[in-house]
């Protein structure tokens, strides 16, 4: 994405798209990360001149570098079946009580901590001299300067988010060495240039600086949300839904824990605290199961039937670890409906508004319980990200919820990115507020009031309980 920012200015144009296909190989899930460098590559020769570069992606993966810098093997895929029965490992080192109260984060069975429990004992892990998130490991190619940017380091469940430090008490306790990271760096600070063989590869001329933003990509996110005061929800959409609230300091009491809301770190000092759901990955899982069959579905078709087909006829627990591996995901819909007493949907119209049935009451529980934990005020809820195109979702979450919904932009991620770029380097304006204001100047935004019965949806809820999180590690 190329973005174009100043007074009054914010523009994005989408300059190259690239696929990101994951490849098991010898039984494990990794990334193709080669060529995902590949693609930021022939992004950055598409973009032509560009004033900066700022990288943001997904969370808690990693790649192992050995004493000279090398990639020691592809990284691995955080849906990979690698840490089963990590979490139970890390338990008997530091019970979830007190692993939370150092670090605030979600108990997910993917989590940073649990991948390097695995890793442990593997020829990779002993050569491995350095440590790199996924988009600091691409800012590491293309500069040559090695770190380690503090939202994303905040999904390790290594990082106390009081101190926005590591946490020497829970890495000692798990025996995992934090010199394997590289300094930390926070969103604004400048983390190198690209190097010569990377501007002959792209055509482009030096010196091009990369500046380092909130580079989990929900840290960026929740930078472009278009909001008036601090009394918003927001629900990022896309694979995941990550709903939840921007605070000043993290919950970190034992409801919190219990409830499983995170406290990730974000942009200025901010908390994300929030709750992983999981998202439209539903969906497009089950879009790719009928493709693979060789009756592949039309998405605007289905959105268009599933609004007008039966509603809350059928609902799931979005929160379910059964959904979380790639797999036949119209069976697994089908089989928990089933187990519920409820009728199984049977048609891709039928599954599709399940899915968007059982999002929305999981936004509901997110935003509530978030609310009631904080003690904060919500009077809006914003929806970013792709889901922002998915009108049906975002009507059934206002109605769910009962608060007006605000959605916009879709592209969350890519103009917070953009919007911190331009800010440290001094052609904008310097506070959220600020930034906030700008994107609600120049972006279109779309307005849902709640509607409907909320008995059904308090039905709804009733049928597929609290969605809480559960010792076992449910991801809710």
């Amino acid at each position: 994405m190329a973005g174009r920012a100043g007074p009054g200015t914010l523009e994005l144009r989408e300059v190259h798209r690239f696929p990101n296909r994951p490849v098991r190989v010898g039984g494990t899930l990794h990334w193709d990360v080669l060529a995902l460098h590949r693609g930021v590559l022939d992004g950055l020769r598409a973009a032509g001149p560009v004033d900066g570069v700022g990288i943001d992606g997904w969370a808690v993966d990693y790649g192992l570098l050995d004493a000279g810098g090398a990639l020691l093997g592809n990284p691995v895929h955080y849906r990979d079946t690698r840490t089963e029965g990590a979490p139970a490992e890390v338990d008997a080192l530091l019970p979830p009580k007190e692993l939370y109260a150092a670090t605030g984060l979600q108990r997910l069975p993917f989590n940073t901590v649990y991948q390097l429990v695995a890793a442990r004992g593997t020829p990779q892990f002993a050569a491995a001299r350095r440590l790199l998130m996924i988009p600091d490991l691409i800012s590491y190619w293309l500069t040559g300067v090695a770190g380690t940017e503090i939202t994303n380091a905040s999904t390790t469940q290594l990082v106390d988010p009081r101190t926005r430090d590591w946490s020497p008490v829970v890495a000692g306790r798990l025996g995992i060495d934090l010199g394997l990271f590289p300094p930390l760096r926070s969103p604004g600070d400048p983390a190198g240039l690209l190097l010569p063989e990377v501007l002959a590869e792209t055509g482009l001329t030096g010196p091009v600086p990369v500046t380092a933003v909130g580079s989990h990509d929900t840290a960026s996110a929740v930078v472009g949300v278009p909001a008036v005061d601090e009394d918003f929800a927001y629900i990022a959409t896309g694979t995941w839904s990550l709903a939840g609230l921007e605070l000043a300091r993290p919950v970190l009491t034992e409801a919190s824990r219990a409830a499983n809301f995170t406290n990730e770190l974000g942009v200025d000092g901010t908390v994300r605290y929030l709750r992983n759901i999981m998202g439209l990955w539903l969906l497009q899982e089950c879009l790719r199961t009928w493709e693979a069959r060789g009756t592949p579905q039309d998405l605007a078709a289905l959105l268009a039937g599933a609004a007008g087909a039966e509603p809350l006829r059928s609902v799931v627990d979005a929160g379910d670890p059964a959904f979380l591996a790639p797999d036949d995901m119209p069976r697994r819909i089908a089989e928990a409906c089933a187990r519920t007493g409820q009728p199984e949907p049977r048609t891709p119209v039928e599954i599709t508004r399940c899915v968007l049935d059982s999002l929305a009451p999981a936004h509901r529980r997110a935003v509530e319980e978030a609310r009631a934990l904080s003690g904060r005020t919500v009077r809006t809820v914003h929806i970013v990200g792709g889901g922002v195109h998915n009108t049906l979702l975002c009507r059934l979450t206002a109605d769910a919820i009962g608060l007006p919904v605000v959605a916009g932009p879709a592209e969350a991620a890519a103009f917070g990115n953009v919007l911190v770029q331009a800010r440290a380097a001094g052609v904008v304006g310097g506070s959220p507020a600020d930034l906030r204001a700008l994107l609600r100047a120049t972006q279109p935004l779309r307005h849902y009031d709640p509607a409907g019965d909320r008995a059904a949806w308090d039905e709804a809820a009733e049928r597929i309980g609290t969605g809480r999180g559960k010792e076992d590690g449910t991801c809710v």
